[in-house]
């Protein structure tokens, strides 16, 4: 599959059909496999973080989790097929694991929501075996060590994690290795969702790429993190103006 970079940030140009059968291979064939969904935020923390940037270069699969990032391949001449959501492909995966009869283990967000998120898509799908879940505020040392041993004991195939960005990414890089499972992603505010902490935009608001701007009105806080957004615009038309100028 091709690799393409935008901004240093490396992403697979391959559709959501294409990256839930990666996924699947990944869970076959049994070697240990990190999936990132890249927003501009993603890419604009990457830009001033060595370690998260090279977290995103070794990564299995990086998917456009943002209309921002599909926007900027196009500007750049190396465009992604579409906009892969992080909780769609999230979902899309358990939808799997719940026919093939892979174990999924939850870990993050605050204390209950993982089990509450764990209730609810069994709800959804009653043959979903997930064998473990954990809140996400645990410290480093010896709590961190009870966390990493449960998830050992469970054997999971799958490990979503929802860390928010970039703890999970590099707390999922971290580890992977002594967990040993075959496939690990990082999934945001997805427990939240499922949860009913938090809600979706509506489909028709998802449809027109304004689902960042349902966020922010619902969550004005957001306006923070989103002030990043100009300078990745502006990042993007000024390495544009320079590739023409080559």
């Amino acid at each position: 599959m091709q690799r393409i970079e935008i901004l240093g940030s490396t992403f697979d140009s391959v559709t959501m059909e294409e990256a839930q059968a990666r996924m699947a291979s990944y869970v076959m064939d049994g070697g240990s496999h990190l999936v990132i969904t890249a927003n501009p935020e993603m890419v604009m923390k990457a830009r001033g973080d060595q370690l998260l940037s090279e977290i995103i270069r070794r990564a299995d699969l990086v998917v456009a989790d943002g209309i921002g990032v599909v926007w900027a391949s196009r500007v750049l001449e190396r465009a992604v097929p579409e906009r892969i959501p992080g909780i769609e492909l999230a979902e899309g995966l358990l939808s799997q694991a719940s026919s093939k009869g892979w174990r999924v283990f939850l870990v993050g967000g605050a204390e209950g929501v993982a089990h509450r998120a764990a209730e609810v898509l069994k709800g959804r799908l009653p043959d979903l075996e997930i064998v473990g879940t954990h809140h996400g505020f645990f410290r480093s040392g010896e709590e961190e060590q009870e966390v990493i041993a449960q998830i050992e004991r469970e054997k999971p195939h799958i490990l979503l994690a929802a860390l928010g960005v970039p703890r999970q990414e590099k707390w999922l890089a971290a580890h992977l290795g002594t967990l040993k499972v075959p496939l690990a992603i990082g999934v945001g505010g997805s427990f939240n969702v499922w949860a009913g902490v938090d809600k979706r935009a509506p489909g028709w608001v998802r449809k027109i790429n304004m689902e960042w701007f349902y966020r922010l009105v619902r969550q004005p806080w957001r306006i923070k993190r989103l002030a990043v957004l100009p300078v990745f615009v502006l990042s993007v038309v000024g390495s544009r103006i320079r590739q023409g100028g080559r």
